[in-house]
């Protein structure tokens, strides 16, 4: 336990330990009354005069007022840390690499099959979820949960939302060990709500070839999640300003994502490994992946 010195006005030394916010206890925090413990305490400091032909003058003792405050109040009261507190920041701020990392450490994740794009019907449906998601990401990063607790419960109860029926909805599927894949899922949606994307290295177009290669290879078991993948190693990697230095253009996109997958201690799934085409560019990544969720509704119409 560390303790330290607070001086106040120079005068008054108290000696006061440090609590995190998560051993906090009733005993720890400073309780007072109003009308029962302050104005009691301020009027027995006060002293009236009256003068014949003038108001009656107040004069309190403010020194006085001051110490028996510090004494009665913050008196071996500690000094509580902002340590185990979740913090929200702009997620244009968010280290999202770092935030999957901790929670993955504390719940499991694990991926399954999951359609949500016809229940939220508008791309503003689509952010909404996506904030409450991110949300909750922040709070399991620092504080970790049961894997089979249902995501909504957690909403409701620990975290005391109150939010809409139609985005709850096709939340009310997920447990927090799916979390991740929600995350990846929602902000891939409102990605192809945003098209075109950005990123002029990355956009060269693609061959006739290439776009075969791909519509033989997301017609195969679940190269759906390798897309979700793809686009979040866009989303967090390839908006870093001067990442062409670490991710060359002129790589294959396969070997990139092998890199990326390798940094996120994941391995590539071994569908990926013998199908993903070769010859695809890392300089084509943005164009392969809105030739994808542009036309995969189209290939499963014709499958």
């Amino acid at each position: 336990m560390i303790y330290i010195v607070i001086i106040y006005n120079n005068i008054y030394t108290y000696i006061i330990y440090k609590v995190a916010i998560a051993d906090l206890m009733d005993e720890h925090v400073i309780s007072y009354d109003v009308e029962k413990d302050l104005l009691p305490l301020v009027l027995s400091n006060c002293q009236y005069s009256l003068q014949r032909g003038q108001e009656t003058i107040s004069e309190y003792d403010l020194p006085r007022i001051q110490q028996q405050i510090l004494t009665r109040f913050l008196q071996e009261k500690p000094l509580i840390t902002r340590t185990g507190i979740p913090t929200l920041i702009n997620p244009q701020g968010k280290d999202y690499e770092s935030i999957f990392r901790a929670i993955k450490g504390k719940i499991p994740q694990v991926m399954f099959k999951l359609s949500i794009s016809r229940e939220l019907d508008s791309l503003s449906d689509v952010c909404e979820a996506l904030k409450i998601v991110d949300l909750l990401l922040g709070f399991l990063s620092m504080t970790g949960g049961d894997p089979r607790m249902p995501l909504v419960t957690y909403l409701h109860d620990k975290l005391k939302m109150d939010i809409d029926e139609h985005i709850l909805k096709p939340l009310r599927k997920c447990n927090l060990e799916h979390c991740v894949f929600l995350w990846q899922l929602l902000s891939s949606l409102k990605s192809e709500n945003l098209l075109p994307l950005k990123r002029v290295q990355y956009k060269e177009p693609l061959t006739e070839d290439n776009r075969a290669e791909l519509k033989g290879f997301m017609c195969r078991g679940n190269a759906g999640q390798w897309l979700l993948e793809m686009h979040e190693f866009i989303l967090l990697v390839l908006s870093r300003p001067h990442i062409t230095d670490r991710y060359v253009p002129g790589w294959s996109v396969k070997e990139s994502m092998e890199l990326y997958m390798d940094e996120k201690e994941e391995e590539i799934p071994q569908y990926v490994e013998e199908n993903f085409p070769e010859s695809l560019q890392l300089s084509q990544i943005l164009e392969a992946w809105k030739y994808v969720v542009t036309s995969k509704q189209e290939w499963m119409k014709e499958g």
